[in-house]
């Protein structure tokens, strides 16, 4: 099969890329290399490998890519509350239009899979408790375009929607802005961090078992076909002050402190559950542990900011 992957040099893409290609799969990554990445390099010798440099918006460039591909997996977006924060507009015309425009020029038998947020919850019903059923409060532009996306998607008659919990982990094309990869940097350099409201619940799910995830999905596409699924570690739906416990077990002298005033500009407060997933079959294989574990061996060779999206 041919697989389209759009923001493939990314965080996730540029693990799942690799795992497309050890499947035989022939895989074109598009990306506009936005980051000045070289987190591909490892991939140019395969001969089942192309990859494009362009912009989602470029409809010349994409359209031919497109009708290529029998499966296409949209990766490519501004990612993260912060980042559409930054520069709405871009967030807009990429995260939204284009994505839409990406969706809706597929033809009906052409497979997408793709990734949205499970952060359109919000703060979950009045136990913080989420379902794929429950209703959505998006409280982000990020999450509520995404959450539009998801509806266009689901129209397709080929689709599945992954609502990733908040990914964690090493990956050729890092990310430090992330909760669980900020928090053991932190530990790592400055072994101390401040909290605010850090009994905020969320869930986590490593970027390695989101590419296993896409991959499971492929192999079960008739079973999954039309549907969206939670995807995060089951025994991960922590608060901050929990995840930073966690931490401090593998640095024992990690500190971390509750601000007693102060608000967090992220105010995701949930539990999610991924049963759904789980009775397809998927499991995932990285725990939270083994996350930790693999960030603390790669910032003995990170220390900058280049690797975060903001």
């Amino acid at each position: 099969m041919k697989v389209l992957v759009t923001g493939g040099a990314g965080y996730i893409g540029s693990v799942l890329t690799p795992l497309l290609l050890s499947k035989g799969f022939e895989v074109i990554a598009f990306d506009n290399f936005m980051y000045s990445q070289s987190s591909l390099n490892h991939v140019c010798y395969h001969p089942n490998f192309s990859i494009i440099k362009g912009d989602l918006r470029d409809k010349e460039v994409l359209h031919p890519l497109i009708s290529w591909a029998d499966v296409v997996i949209p990766l490519a977006a501004l990612v993260g509350a912060p980042l559409c924060k930054q520069d709405p507009f871009t967030a807009t015309a990429v995260n939204h239009d284009a994505t839409i425009e990406l969706i809706t020029s597929l033809s009906p038998s052409q497979w997408i899979l793709m990734p949205t947020t499970n952060s359109a919850y919000g703060s979950g019903d009045k136990d913080n408790f989420c379902t794929e059923d429950s209703p959505l409060n998006p409280i982000s532009q990020y999450a509520e375009e995404k959450m539009k996306v998801e509806q266009v998607l689901m129209e397709h008659p080929r689709a599945i929607s992954f609502r990733l919990a908040t990914v964690f982990g090493m990956s050729p094309r890092m990310r430090i802005d992330l909760l669980v990869n900020d928090f053991v940097y932190r530990a790592v350099h400055d072994r101390s961090v401040l909290l605010f409201e850090s009994h905020f619940k969320r869930n986590f799910i490593h970027v390695r078992d989101v590419g296993q995830a896409f991959l499971f999905a492929i192999d079960h596409f008739d079973q999954m076909c039309g549907e969206i699924y939670n995807v995060g570690l089951s025994d991960a739906n922590l608060s901050k002050h929990e995840l930073c416990e966690k931490i401090k077990k593998h640095i024992p002298s990690f500190t971390f402190v509750n601000a007693p005033i102060g608000k967090d500009p992220d105010q995701r407060n949930y539990i999610v559950s991924n049963e759904k997933l789980e009775q397809t079959g998927f499991f995932p294989k990285f725990s939270l542990d083994d996350g930790i574990q693999e960030l603390m061996k790669g910032y003995n060779m990170i220390r900058n900011v280049v690797y975060s999206n903001v």
